[in-house]
């Protein structure tokens, strides 16, 4: 903990010695998993003062004139994290994707975005990482950030990079007389253009990098088995955001194109769906974390199987030959002891559904927890502030109907959400803050 953190644990510990401030709140736990991985604690005090835990008690205990909320008979952990979403995304089961692309604009987005962060809060998801949208991701950001609108804290990066007819090549399927001006945002198709385009989005307000080096499945005519882009593309691009402060999320499937994409740097493999254990291997010595993403798998293959006509054209066959995979390798990645962060790919849907993915293929439930919550946290580089319950942290808490470590549908009971010191959700409704 660095300075400025201890003086405000010590600040906030002395102010609770000498009796509560206005606008204290206190949270009686009948359980605190705090997100350290340590064991549960039964009977705890929380004390938050504005936006911030100032102490962790033993106990059910209460400065004077604090204002005490009761969640004796429930289970609190810190809010969730959702390490890879794509905000305003709409579910591929509820609409034609081709046809929404071509028919909808950015702002339409951010007013489908508004209203999935919504929803998100409420499903108990408190911070998130956009790894991929574009300038209305931004402005959902920042009206997060200064209240305008209810969601989620959010890192973002804009239109993935990768290259021309790759998995983010907006044009692949389309005539190719249509032009769009964003469409060029994120092709890269040389180091030059990569370094470029990096500074580009730091310039636009980008929180991180997104790199498309491998090919993907629910895009047009590329192959999600081959490698993309060049090694020198990925480490320029690697390099240039490191030097701007800027982490590098980078969208992989094969074993090969991950492994050249570790050694070039990248902070987080997304997917990894064809590691090995080499590969697996080769992040755990570089620190490079995965984030599985399994439930879009499962919503992509139930719509590939039901509704073919609703995907990108050519994809349905892709998802049917690839999205079983992703489980089926979990346990590999599990044994190999690779980090391993939460990530559902989602924007509107039930962003729980990737615990009981993740607990059913292998992952104990309280190192599923850890992945949602610290692990989450320090992928993003915002330990010091979101992730886990203990003093100087944000107040972000949730609050469940069961105990998740014996029943993990519990992680989908969320009765109560805080978020920053202010409560959104309580007895399983959304309070007036977390209906506007």
């Amino acid at each position: 903990m660095n300075s400025g953190w201890r003086a405000l644990a010590l600040m906030g510990a002395l102010a609770a010695a000498s009796g509560a401030t206005a606008g204290d709140v206190v949270i009686h736990a009948g359980r605190l998993i705090d997100g350290l991985g340590g064991a549960p604690r039964d009977h705890v005090s929380i004390l938050i003062r504005d936006d911030r835990i100032v102490s962790v008690e033993p106990g059910y205990t209460a400065p004077a004139g604090a204002k005490v909320i009761d969640l004796s008979t429930r289970t609190v952990t810190p809010g969730f994290i959702d390490c890879h979403i794509h905000i305003s995304a709409k579910l591929p089961s509820r609409t034609n994707a081709t046809e929404y692309r071509l028919t909808h604009t950015a702002l339409d987005r951010a007013f489908d975005g508004a209203l999935f962060a919504r929803q998100m809060l409420q499903q108990g998801f408190t911070a998130a990482r956009d790894v991929g949208g574009g300038d209305e991701t931004v402005a959902l950001r920042d009206a997060i950030d200064e209240g305008k609108i209810a969601g989620p804290r959010l890192w973002v990066a804009l239109e993935p990079l990768g290259p021309t007819a790759g998995h983010g090549d907006e044009l692949s399927g389309l005539d190719p007389d249509l032009s769009h001006p964003g469409w060029g945002n994120g092709l890269i198709d040389s180091p030059d253009q990569a370094r470029f385009q990096v500074r580009a989005h730091k310039r636009r307000g980008a929180d991180l990098i997104k790199l498309m080096p491998s090919g993907g499945i629910a895009s047009t005519g590329d192959n999600p088995r081959a490698q993309l882009m060049t090694n020198d593309e990925m480490r320029v691009a690697v390099e240039t955001a490191h030097g701007l402060g800027l982490k590098v999320a980078a969208h992989l499937y094969p074993a090969e194109a991950i492994e050249n994409a570790v050694r070039a740097g990248v902070d987080s493999v997304e997917h990894g769906s064809f590691a090995t254990a080499q590969t697996f291997a080769l992040m755990k010595a570089h620190g490079t974390v995965l984030v599985p993403t399994l439930t879009v798998f499962d919503t992509f293959y139930a719509v590939a199987r039901d509704h073919p006509e609703l995907l990108t054209p050519g994809t349905a066959p892709k998802e049917l030959a690839n999205d079983l995979l992703p489980k089926k390798n979990l346990p590999l990645a599990i044994r190999s002891g690779v980090t391993i962060a939460y990530g559902t790919d989602l924007g509107e849907g039930e962003h729980g559904m990737e615990f009981g993915l993740l607990t059913a293929n292998g992952m104990a439930p309280m190192d599923a927890l850890v992945a949602a919550t610290r692990t989450g946290a320090e992928l993003i580089g915002a330990a010091e502030r979101i992730g886990t319950v203990q003093a100087g942290r944000y107040a972000d808490l949730v609050a469940l109907a069961g105990d998740p470590l014996v029943d993990t549908a519990a992680f989908e009971k969320v009765d109560f959400v805080m978020k920053g010191g202010v409560v959104y959700r309580e007895n399983g409704a959304p309070t007036a803050a977390g209906a506007d």
